[in-house]
This record gives C-alpha cells, sequence and structure tokens, in this order.
C-alpha cells in the first residue's frame, strides 16, 4: 500500500532487511566475545559483550520503527493506494 508518496510494503521489507543484518552481526559479535574471553582477552570480551547490547537495542528500535510506519499509515492524510 502507498500512502503519501511512500510505498509502506516496501518500506517495511527494508526495515526488516536491516534487523536481519543486525541479527547477524549480533550472532558474530557473540561468537567473537566467547572467543575473545575463552582466550584470555576479558576487556575484549566484555567490550564485545556490551557491542551486543547496543545491538539489542538497535534490534529493539527497529521493532518501534516497524510498529510506528504502520501508525503513521494509518494516521496519515491524503492518498492512500493498494496495490493488490
Amino acid at each position: 500500500m502507498c500512502t503519501n508518496g511512500v510505498n509502506t510494503g516496501q518500506f517495511d521489507q527494508m526495515v526488516e532487511q536491516i534487523d536481519d543484518h543486525v541479527k547477524l552481526e549480533r550472532r558474530w559479535t557473540h561468537n567473537l566475545a566467547h572467543m575473545a574471553a575463552d582466550g584470555g582477552f576479558a576487556k575484549t570480551g566484555k567490550t564485545l559483550h556490551e557491542a551486543m547490547e547496543k545491538l539489542d537495542e538497535v534490534r529493539a528500535l527497529l521493532a518501534d520503527a516497524r510498529d510506528a510506519l504502520e501508525d503513521d499509515a494509518e494516521a496519515a492524510s491524503g492518498v492512500v493506494t493498494n496495490l493488490v
């Protein structure tokens, strides 16, 4: 559906793709954090765990953005077109 010139379906898919990418990077960060900690690099492992937490926050914000997109599309004034 397009609302005010924005294809909300495609927009939502793009945000979902970003989330998938961040999820993958979080997994790699998790693996590296444990590799560092297991190898005796405590500060590196701790810092990577902190980075994981930040990536979790990014994913939560992306989920919020997807919810907000739905709300904004419903509340938007202007032309609404269903693309079926």
